[in-house]
């Protein structure tokens, strides 16, 4: 019998897994014809492809499906969509940008925020514990935790929050593969609305300068150099302040929820971390290879090139699941096991080579310190109700996690 994948069954959103299990046990480099896509399941295919972008390009340009050049379209009708980022472009401009914005984007600016993350996070603690529990963990603590972190990086005031949280929402809903024109519509307007945003805050840094990282990105950045200099244009620049929002914001409130979901139905690991026997800094990896955030990442075939005897053609589209991957049996032992002492801990939830995440330094800080401010908080935390699954194709998380300590 031929096998299926549908990921738009409402199954498939609650527990992906066994879709991923049952595709990679019977084809783990399968043809989606409903995608026109090969999906791999396998973590081998999926560390070649993302270890090798030579034959596995990022631009999504590069992909001839009638699906692909749909959203080629639509991508060109948004402000700044034919703009390159580090998520969709191959070196050598991959290399350039990518250069430019670690010099800005640097391990001592993350880890200097440690204390300040630390702050944030006891201070949603205590008002949503003071607010009485049961309470949302989603809306109260994992949600706002990371978007008052990238804004204060990057010196947004406090009431320009819940702007940046709608803004970064409707974005976030353009990862699923499919969407109605009510969310385009809306991740449009997001777009402009930022844009907006970034060229006021853009012309105050060049007037005053300031100690944040849109400051050490502007000074990174001229109007007039042209994709061959090494500083970022002015579109450039708006274009990985959009990017660093959705990717620094939503990826780490679904860290944080999954992760929370995670410790709550096993709490025999959730006390392991509490005695100490296990570092934090390993329950992290462990639950982001558990149930990664990140659980599909394109590339396009750059030339045919063959792949687990399955020959692929120059421009197919290659959905790597990321999820499947993490939960390979031939790759880790006992993989639907979450176990916070496990030593492997090599998952892809980052990805791998060039295009490793730039910003997985400030996710696991953010993780870690959260983590632990929860397990000192909620000693025996409990859930209330059944969590409410949202996210998209692309991003695994929740809606909504009620919760309380008992």
């Amino acid at each position: 019998m031929a096998v299926v994948f549908n990921p738009f069954l409402p199954s498939f959103q609650a527990d992906p897994y066994r879709a991923y299990a049952a595709l990679r046990a019977a084809e783990p480099v399968h043809y989606s014809a409903t995608l026109q896509a090969w999906v791999l399941t396998g973590y081998a295919a999926c560390e070649r492809v993302l270890r090798d972008p030579a034959a596995f390009a990022s631009n999504p340009d590069l992909a001839t499906s009638a699906v692909a050049q749909a959203l080629q379209a639509q991508r060109r009708t948004f402000p700044l969509g034919e703009v390159p980022t580090v998520l969709t472009s191959d070196p050598p401009a991959h290399t350039r940008l990518r250069g430019i914005v670690t010099r800005a984007f640097t391990p001592r600016i993350v880890e200097e925020r440690r204390g300040r993350i630390e702050e944030i996070a006891a201070g949603l603690l205590d008002a949503a514990l003071d607010a009485g529990a049961p309470f949302d963990l989603v809306a109260a603590f994992a949600q706002p935790l990371p978007v008052i972190v990238i804004a204060e990086l990057l010196g947004v005031p406090p009431e320009d929050r819940a702007l940046f949280r709608g803004w970064s929402a409707a974005l976030a809903g353009q990862t699923n593969l499919f969407t109605t024109p009510a969310v385009t519509e809306a991740a449009r307007r997001a777009s402009s609305e930022l844009i907006e945003y970034f060229d006021r805050a853009i012309a105050e840094r060049r007037r005053a300068p300031r100690e944040d990282l849109l400051t050490a990105l502007v000074q990174a950045e001229d109007a007039h150099s042209g994709m061959g200099g090494n500083r970022l244009s002015h579109d450039e620049l708006l274009a990985f302040c959009i990017l660093l929002l959705v990717a620094g914001h939503e990826t780490t409130t679904h860290l944080l929820a999954n992760g929370t979901l995670a410790l709550a139905r096993h709490p025999e690991q959730r006390e392991r971390l509490r005695d100490g026997g296990a570092t934090i800094a390993q329950g992290v990896e462990e639950l982001l290879r558990f149930d990664s955030p990140v659980q599909a990442v394109a590339r396009v075939a750059a030339r045919d090139v063959e792949l687990e005897a399955q020959a692929l053609r120059q421009g197919d589209t290659v959905l790597v699941m990321v999820g499947a991957a993490n939960r390979d049996p031939a790759r880790f032992a006992a993989p639907d096991t979450l176990d916070v002492t496990r030593a492997d801990l090599h998952h892809l939830s980052f990805g791998l080579g060039p295009h490793f995440c730039l910003g997985a330094p400030l996710a696991r800080l953010e993780a870690a310190v959260g983590f632990e401010a929860l397990l000192r908080r909620l000693p025996a935390l409990v859930l209330e109700g059944e969590p409410v699954r949202g996210g998209t194709f692309a991003l695994r998380g929740l809606r909504e996690l009620r919760v309380r300590s008992d």
